[in-house]
């Protein structure tokens, strides 16, 4: 499992991933805070926005969202 902090983060995943053999859907996944995707070698990916200060600050990225990211990687991994 993957969590990727922005989108940086997410589109570097996934060149890095594709680098390394790895297949990528068609059509690519698209970043979006909370989104998950399994990819085809069961690796799964998500997404969250950056807790920079710009985001955090401004409330496009509150607590309860961050910590739902995490919720959703614990329940998969369970």
């Amino acid at each position: 499992m993957v969590i990727a902090l922005g989108k940086i983060a997410f589109d570097s995943f996934l060149a890095a991933h594709q680098e390394n053999d790895g297949a990528v859907p068609k059509p690519r996944p698209r970043f979006g805070h909370g989104a998950s995707v399994v990819l085809p070698n069961g690796v799964t990916l998500i997404c969250s926005y950056h807790p920079s200060q710009q985001n955090t600050f401004t409330g496009k990225l509150t607590r309860p969202m961050f910590q739902a990211v995490f919720e959703h990687a614990t329940r998969i991994l369970r």
